[in-house]
């Protein structure tokens, strides 16, 4: 296998793993385990396996300067908030909905970008802007007709913006200068603190009932978290961030399938329209400079096409 090949199978891997949140979570929220619980584990059994990671790969080491650790508490503060409001939101919604719906990040990370930071917004973008809506109006009735809960749909929409402020924090230069499996850590870490002051710390910690649910507490921090992490990374490594980020299309779909196939939710020709919408959205706002430039060079090869324009114009 080629090194290309192998990125792009490294990036659908790290898609689809970080699609498998609802396929471990819904089994503890049937058990009675609650979000807060559920998603404690999963950042403490993952704080091990990242750790490890970090300790064995040579030159890497823990330390931390203090505006570094600053960035990192706020960071890992809006990725556990991200995370609580996305697994709250399974209580209102079908999981592969949720999911879907928090994959227009990408679009809140361009508008963040244009009002702080004055990047222009593009036709494409706004294009994108009016798919991802579009998308979202198919997805807010369910199967029955009624609209989606409004408390879940307002909880996925913190969700996607809390991770859009990550994104767009996480490449501030603050922390340029560190590798990126150690800010996944402390980001890990820092947020952990959440969940840990919301539980009371451990005063109201639950545990699931049954023992082979503990495995889904280990899937939760294997798959969706370290596996999807070392995936994405070494992808972006082979074929480049654009490519990869593209292939996160696959995380709703992978949520949805599950969701179907699994727990019975339903999947209608408006649901899949509504998916199809907002995949296309962001898919086009992450390869928008590649679109553009494919344009412009399409445009070269016809410089007499131009031309005539030009001619026809004076005349």
């Amino acid at each position: 296998m080629n090194a290309k090949a192998k990125g792009y199978l490294l990036g659908a891997v790290a898609a689809a793993t970080y699609g498998m949140n609802p396929l471990f979570a819904l089994p503890l929220y049937a058990d009675g385990v609650d979000t807060d619980s559920v998603l404690f584990f999963r950042y403490l059994f993952a704080l091990p396996i990242l750790g490890g990671m970090l300790r064995f790969r040579r030159g890497r080491d823990f330390g931390l300067r203090g505006r570094e650790a600053f960035a990192l508490a706020v960071l890992g503060l809006l990725v556990a908030l991200s995370s609580l409001t996305l697994f709250m939101s399974y209580g209102y919604m079908d999981a592969g909905i949720a999911s879907t719906l928090l994959f227009v990040y990408p679009i809140l990370v361009a508008l963040l970008m244009a009002l702080f930071f004055r990047e222009r917004i593009t036709p494409l973008t706004a294009l994108c802007i009016l798919l991802a809506l579009g998308g979202i109006a198919l997805l807010y009735r369910s199967a029955d007709g009624a609209t989606l809960s409004l408390r879940g749909t307002l909880l996925v929409v913190v969700s996607a913006l809390a991770y859009a402020l990550y994104i767009v924090g996480v490449n501030r230069p603050t922390l340029r200068g560190v590798a990126t499996l150690k800010v996944t850590f402390y980001v890990l870490l820092f947020g952990l603190a959440l969940f840990l002051v919301r539980l009371d710390f451990g005063a109201d910690l639950l545990f699931p009932s049954r023992w082979y649910l503990w495995g889904c507490l280990v899937a939760l921090a294997l798959f969706p978290t370290a596996v999807s992490f070392l995936c994405t990374t070494s992808a972006i490594q082979y074929i480049g961030a654009t490519p990869t980020a593209i292939l996160g299309a696959l995380e709703p779909v992978t949520a949805v399938f599950f969701g179907v196939t699994l727990f019975g939710e339903s999947l209608t020709p408006r649901i899949v329209c509504g998916i199809l919408l907002i995949i296309l959205a962001v898919s086009l706002i992450v390869a928008g400079g590649r679109i553009s430039g494919t344009l412009v060079r399409f445009r070269r090869l016809y410089p007499r096409l131009r031309r005539m324009r030009r001619a026809a114009r004076r005349g």
